[in-house]
């Protein structure tokens, strides 16, 4: 028997899992099992989950429907459990370094106690310094193991479920389960603490918990704030056989939070008088002998809630908004002309047949935008669609797509009044998001460095990000975010924490690489100035964010050299170094300038890439690939990787000029081991391109189709690539 089970739900939170479960197996005390619960065995976290299950056979991933909730989960993850004592960890909270250690040392000293209540540090995003709530309250315990009314104010209903150790033969004697619906904290909380017949406390930190950035769930308005006074009345009924000074402290913290709720009408938009009468039956059934009323506005409520005073609960609460408005009247500084116009668009109804479309902060019309575009365009003919480009970009747009050049009067006016706003990018720090607008974030492409504020323990690439404070208030702004592949939903779910919905749709960009014809892959080899007979070989180098300028980091008329007569180079460089202009000559062809990266890829009959996430978007083609890694040490330490890729490339891996040569001398680039490595790759990586990508997004967003009604993603074995100009020729 394991002395701690550590119990992990896991719904919406498989992008950040493997960080919490990395904190429980990374404990110097090992003497654990860790239950990770999953809604599905083909859940987003089951995969997570039994990646570590294969690797480590302390880790017993169980199943929970997420219909059942939260407490369904919890309570699956207890039946399942063997250990002594039992943790629960929110699936983005971590186990701060020796937590079990310490945990298991206290143990020691008590004895066998029911509950052990301990610290957590709540860690802000970004802003702001950790606090530790529970210290306060747990630094006036007693000393060692203690009965209950000895600390009569430490209920359990004031902490939340993760921020207590509970014995697992406690919890079976008295038959105590996390009661169903929201706020089964509280409930769970008041039940096992009116319980328990003997306590302990920690006084240090064991887990560390973010906070949702957009607020807990359970502040949002709905129905679902009816279930508190549920939990109360079950905590209540328990609790009547305490005696008054335990029964007192208890009877405070639960009104504490129903007026809180009371007290805030907008979370009940319908039934907030309901909810109050209520809570008022509750107050007066089960108020302890003795209870005294608080001081303050809050004894003042707690009067008026007892009194059934509804009407002049609701005056009190006006007029202490009243004062909070008038302090907040400050004057505000005159706007410049374009933006005090903006800011008068706002005022004016949206207009839902209109659309703005962005890609790469303004470079043109291209990537996922521009394909969402094309297809809007005949999906959705009645949505009058608005592309912005930077000054001197202008000519990158077709003929016949209308744009506004950023920082406009135009600009402003249609980011003011369009309901849908589409970028790869983000759009500017001063655009606001309006009630009823749809912001789509496309990305534009699979992450394989580290995104977002991930990207924060990397000094050289965050410092470049500057405040990811600002970040995270950008992605507030997102409705729907695009994902091509599994890893990349929960990499964004990391590095972008946020309310928005995740459409595993593709990437419509992608879509080309299925719908070419052989023609096509013709034209745009004689576009680009690719000879007839030749191999065209892709090289395709990222950024690197410790470089000031562009560096090839490979000679490339050497390589043509050494890698034989039939070779010719595409020479692709970062965006970030498109200068306009287009060069080549000899064997050599600069193609960075070509506004589309798709038709390079389909000229080419195979890449070569460090760590551009050009690789992920070629794959599709099911072309040979072929990394050639001389930094990649570097590259990982300096700007953070999501995935070791030596250990899973897309084909060949070169560390040297002369490895590269001798992979494309002998014939090896397109051999079977590079074909099998493709293969894996694909499965991976490929898993939501298939030529319908576009389609899915203007069906779902800007038509409104449910999801079961657009088209569902073709298996990878189904689909057909464009041919390779190899092919072409055959």
């Amino acid at each position: 028997m394991p002395r701690f089970s550590i119990i992990v739900p896991s719904h919406g939170v498989a992008g950040r899992l493997s960080q919490a479960l990395d904190s429980v197996l990374a404990q110097s005390f090992g003497d654990l099992e860790l239950i990770p619960v999953c809604d599905a065995p083909d859940a987003p976290a089951a995969s997570v989950a039994a990646g570590y299950a294969e690797r480590d056979s302390r880790v017993a991933p169980v199943h929970s429907p997420p219909s059942a909730g939260l407490s369904g989960a919890r309570n699956t993850g207890l039946r399942a459990a063997n250990g002594t004592y039992l943790l629960f960890l929110d699936g983005d909270d971590t186990l701060v370094p020796g937590a079990l250690a310490a945990l298991d040392a206290r143990l020691t000293e008590t004895g066998d106690v029911d509950v052990l209540y301990f610290e957590h540090e709540r860690t802000p995003w970004w802003e702001g310094e950790p606090t530790n709530p529970a210290a306060p309250l747990l630094a006036v315990t007693p000393p060692g193991g203690f009965a209950p009314d000895r600390a009569p104010a430490l209920t359990g209903v004031a902490l939340p479920a993760w921020s207590a150790a509970y014995r697992r033969a406690f919890l079976t004697d008295q038959r105590l389960l996390f009661p169903d619906g929201h706020f089964t904290d509280l409930g769970w909380g008041g039940l096992t603490g009116i319980a328990a017949s003997r306590l302990a406390v920690l006084r240090s930190v064991v887990v560390r918990h973010r906070p949702r950035r957009q607020g807990s769930r359970l502040n949002l308005p709905g129905p679902h704030q009816r279930d508190l006074l549920d939990q109360v009345e079950l905590v209540l009924e328990r609790a009547a056989a305490l005696p008054g000074e335990r029964a007192r402290p208890l009877f405070e913290q639960l009104f504490g939070v129903v007026l809180k709720t009371a007290a805030r009408p907008d979370r009940l938009p319908s039934g907030h008088r309901a909810f109050f009468r209520r809570a008022g039956r509750l107050h007066r059934r089960h108020r302890p002998a003795g209870f005294r009323m608080p001081g303050g506005s809050l004894g003042i409520q707690h009067r008026l809630l007892a009194a059934g005073a509804y009407t002049a609960f609701r005056a009190l609460r006006g007029a202490n908004r009243a004062a909070a408005r008038a302090a907040e009247r400050l004057p505000r500084p005159r706007l410049p002309l374009t933006r005090l116009r903006y800011a008068l668009d706002l005022r004016r109804p949206l207009d839902a047949n209109l659309a703005v479309y962005c890609a790469y902060w303004g470079r043109g019309y291209v990537c996922n935008p521009a394909a969402i575009h094309a297809v809007a365009r005949v999906l959705a003919p009645h949505i009058h669609s608005v592309f912005l480009v930077e000054a001197g970009q202008e000519h990158t747009v077709p003929e016949d797509v209308e744009y506004a050049v950023i920082g406009s009067r135009r600009y402003w006016q249609v980011l003011a009044r369009a309901k849908y706003l589409v970028n790869n990018a983000n759009f500017a720090e001063g655009v606001v998001k309006r009630p009823g607008s749809v912001h789509l974030q496309t990305q534009h492409g699979t992450p394989l460095k580290r995104m977002g504020v991930d990207q924060s323990t990397y000094p050289v690439v965050a410092a470049q990000t500057g405040s990811f404070g600002k970040l995270l208030g950008r992605v507030d702004r997102w409705d729907f975010n695009l994902s091509a592949n599994r890893h990349s939903t929960q990499t964004w779910e990391r590095a972008f924490p946020g309310s928005y919905r995740t459409l595993e749709y593709g990437y419509p960009r992608n879509d080309v690489y299925y719908t070419a014809t052989a023609h096509d892959v013709v034209r745009v080899r004689r576009a680009l100035g690719v000879p007839d007979g030749k191999t065209a070989v892709l090289y395709a180098p990222t950024h690197r964010d410790h470089h000031t300028g562009f560096e090839p980091g490979l000679d490339l008329e050497a390589f043509c050299a050494a890698a034989g007569e039939n070779v010719v180079v595409l020479l692709r460089a970062h965006y970030f170094y498109d200068r306009g202009r287009r060069a080549g000559g000899g064997r050599v062809i600069d193609v960075t300038a070509h506004r589309s990266a798709e038709d390079v890829c389909l000229a080419a009959d195979a890449l070569i890439t460090d760590y551009s996430s050009i690789m992920f978007d070629y794959a599709n083609l099911d072309r040979p690939i072929v990394v050639y890694a001389d930094d990649w040490e570097v590259y990982r330490q300096t700007r953070g990787v999501c995935f070791d890729l030596m250990a899973e490339p897309p084909g060949p891996v070169a560390r040297t000029p002369e490895e590269l040569a001798r992979i494309f001398r002998d014939g090896s680039w397109a051999g079977p081991e590079s074909k099998r490595l493709r293969t894996e790759f694909r499965t991976r990586f490929c898993q939501f391109d298939d030529g319908l990508a576009a389609e899915r997004v203007v069906r779902r967003v800007f038509l409104g189709r449910p999801p079961e009604a657009v088209p569902a993603v073709i298996p990878l074995a189904e689909r057909l690539p464009a041919p390779a100009a190899t092919l072409v020729r055959s």
